[in-house]
């Protein structure tokens, strides 16, 4: 069964370049621009998976991804924060929010494909 893939993200290149590897490598990829449609998709998909941007319109990543992993719901989704905000703080920040990985772009293909591997189980 092919693996559904949500992205979180405001920078259409970004997401079209992202959405275009996955579908590559055999999955399924919705993909919306902003915290809030992002957040509602994820509860209405429930995806096997989450690529979610941390500056985004109406609600940013973090509070995206605090609310999805307090709800015993949508808790197990896997989150990986993908960002151009590499300090630590922000790091420390998608910890407590309960990310499963963080990955800054400018970004390498192989990377976010093997820890999206990692996180699936593939």
């Amino acid at each position: 069964m092919t693996k559904k893939i949500l992205i979180v993200e405001d920078e259409t290149d970004m997401a079209l370049l992202v959405e275009s590897r996955l579908k590559a490598s055999g999955y399924d990829v919705i993909s919306v621009g902003d915290g809030q449609a992002g957040f509602e998709m994820a509860k209405k998909e429930k995806p096997d998976l989450m690529i979610l941007d941390l500056m985004l319109p109406k609600m940013d990543g973090h509070k995206v991804c605090g609310l999805l992993k307090k709800d015993t719901r949508y808790a197990k989704i896997p989150i990986i924060l993908f960002t151009a905000r590499a300090q630590e703080g922000d790091r420390k920040l998608g910890e407590e929010a309960g990310a499963d990985a963080y990955i800054t772009k400018p970004f390498e293909a192989k990377v976010l494909l093997d820890k999206i591997r990692e996180l699936l189980g593939d």
